[in-house]
């Protein structure tokens, strides 16, 4: 009796091991999160940029990096590819932590020399701390130790996406690299969608002080310079997401408009230091901002307005510099404070808008 229950506890062991196995196998070839290659006898599913930026920052060889949140989602490898004449490669976390960033940096800079890093700098971002960071970012792909690779290997998501994967494929439904997460094909580009979108606060009763946000300015600019010294030979071109000017009427009717103004001054005065950074305020381009026809919402831009933007890079337009960031933040102060955000809830305004446009 007892040794019959011993053969049985045997198999039983000996068949999940071997089912385990199988699934580690699974997981191993088809490589959902990309973690350990490209591949290149079918087209990935790309279903959660936390979970696949690690394998797409260790395994796509790129002289180019785009990094950013939901704001650079749209900018295309092969844009920047087209643009700059090199290898191309986007990454993005939505919503993204400072300190998530920092370790797809590692990463990057693990698995090659970087001859550019584009960081699109989203203000929103940059001004919070990090203490609503939830822990989305799976460390074990991230780390450089094999040996919790079995959390990727033995885990029933990817198992789950390993499937979906090999099955997308057999009904022509894989992703590109270029296009996956990209979404501004789903959106309505038009001032309306914009300013449907826009909760517009109510008159704040007082002000921000300008130091508002220092401190956690601070601490994530010393995330990128961290970035920046480390790596002294790659070029850190960095620009200031081109929000609309209903962000401009959000932070004058709240009360942030000096801190907010401040922020962008510590970000001159801090990264304008480096040799190795071009800085551009594309946040302060009136000809893009000011035109609701390039937003779905009152932050995020067109797939067009990325590519104007890559262009602008390419030609070194709208740079900030020690000597004109002053003067560039005076004038823009001005223009943002004497601005006619009525007009925008003005049914005149839109009777001739679209009389002028045909529309």
């Amino acid at each position: 009796m007892k040794q019959a229950y011993r053969r049985w506890v045997c198999g039983l062991l000996a068949g999940i091991i071997a089912l385990l196995a199988a699934c580690g196998a699974v997981v191993y070839v088809v490589d959902p999160c990309l973690y350990y290659r490209v591949p290149d006898k079918w087209q990935p599913v790309l279903f959660n940029e936390r979970y696949q930026m690690a394998g797409l920052a260790r395994n796509v060889e790129a002289d180019t990096v785009l990094v950013g949140t939901s704001m650079a989602a749209n900018y295309r490898a092969s844009w920047i590819e087209e643009t700059f004449g090199t290898s191309a490669v986007r990454l993005t976390i939505p919503d993204g932590y400072y300190s998530e960033f920092d370790q797809v940096m590692d990463l990057l800079f693990q698995a090659q020399d970087r001859e550019r890093v584009i960081f699109a700098m989203d203000l929103n971002t940059l001004v919070r701390d990090e203490s609503g960071l939830t822990g989305a970012l799976p460390d074990y792909l991230y780390n450089s130790s094999p040996l919790d690779d079995i959390q990727y290997l033995l885990n029933k998501d990817t198992l789950y996406y390993s499937v979906y994967t090999l099955l997308a494929n057999h009904w022509g439904q894989g992703d590109t690299i270029d296009e996956g997460f990209t979404w501004d094909q789903n959106e309505w580009w038009n001032h309306m969608s914009a300013l449907k979108n826009y909760q517009r606060p109510e008159i704040a009763g007082g002000q921000l002080p300008a130091g508002a946000y220092a401190a956690d300015v601070a601490a994530n600019l010393a995330v990128l310079e961290g970035w920046i010294t480390r790596h002294p030979e790659t070029e850190f071109d960095i620009f200031l997401s081109p929000y609309s000017i209903l962000f401009w009427d959000k932070v004058i009717r709240d009360g942030s408009v000096e801190a907010v103004f401040a922020a962008i001054r510590q970000v001159g005065e801090t990264l304008l230091q480096y040799d190795n950074v071009k800085l551009y305020g594309y946040l302060m381009d009136a000809d893009i901002v000011a035109d609701l026809d390039n937003y779905c919402d009152y932050v995020h831009h067109s797939g067009a307005v990325c590519q104007e933007i890559l262009a602008m890079l390419r030609a070194d337009e709208g740079r900030l510099t020690a000597e004109n960031l002053e003067e560039t933040l005076a004038s823009w102060h001005e223009f943002v404070i004497h601005y006619d955000y009525e007009k925008f809830w003005d049914e005149s305004f839109w009777h001739q808008w679209n009389a002028e446009h045909g529309a």
